[in-house]
């Protein structure tokens, strides 16, 4: 019997803020679980905000957020910062048993931004011992995720053309704001568009973990 590859859905949800988001995933994450929908990745920009995961160190590296809102969720690793120009990325997926290693889908994820960084004509990769994707010591992609019932949610962050000065109001990931960077600060004016870099990183994520955007 030929085996038959997983669709998965991706959804552009434009610009939208940090809980209709978060709700929106939940709904997914129930849904996928039961089988009333597939697998499927959001796509969104979103308004100013920091999260904090699991870390215990998250809350002590917000240094200060100011007017931007402060939200606690439920993936792991420490404080971020979601804003425009930041493709966020979050893959509701049924992970199948042979699957079920978190590490390795945080890896495959890693592997989808590096593939889609080099369409953009960027070469980058991984920071031994460090989750994301970064470029000569310089991060252009966050990752953290969380998983209930062996379906996956939350996800990635990639700086297309983020303005990085909101960084420096935390210590993003545990590190100094000097080492984040974005797509459009490392290979300037090539840069391609927000839309481009979308339409990329879904065909990409797609190919890592193995899902078909087309229906067999």
């Amino acid at each position: 019997m030929a085996h038959t590859v997983k669709r998965l859905d991706v959804v552009d949800l434009g610009v939208l803020s940090y809980r209709d988001a978060y709700a929106r995933q939940q709904v997914l994450v129930d849904a996928v679980h039961a089988g009333r929908a597939r697998d499927t990745l959001l796509l969104v920009e979103h308004p100013h905000v920091y999260t904090l995961g699991r870390n215990r160190e998250a809350a002590g590296n917000v240094l200060a957020a100011g007017e931007v809102e402060v939200v606690q969720v439920e993936r792991g690793g420490d404080v971020t910062y979601h804003g425009p120009g930041q493709l966020v990325a979050y893959p509701i997926i049924q992970l199948a048993e042979s699957e079920r290693d978190l590490h390795a889908f945080m890896r495959r994820l890693e592997d989808a931004i590096i593939a889609t960084l080099a369409r953009a004509g960027l070469e980058a990769g991984r920071s031994d011992g460090n989750t994301g994707v970064w470029r000569e010591g310089r991060k252009l992609a966050s990752i953290g995720i969380a998983c209930r019932r062996w379906v996956t949610w939350h996800g990635l962050a990639l700086n297309v053309s983020t303005d990085l000065s909101y960084f420096q109001r935390i210590n993003p990931c545990g590190f100094e704001a000097s080492v984040m960077t974005t797509l459009a600060a490392e290979i300037g004016a090539r840069a391609p568009g927000m839309g481009q870099v979308k339409a990329w990183l879904g065909e990409e994520v797609a190919t890592a973990l193995g899902r078909s955007l087309r229906d067999d």
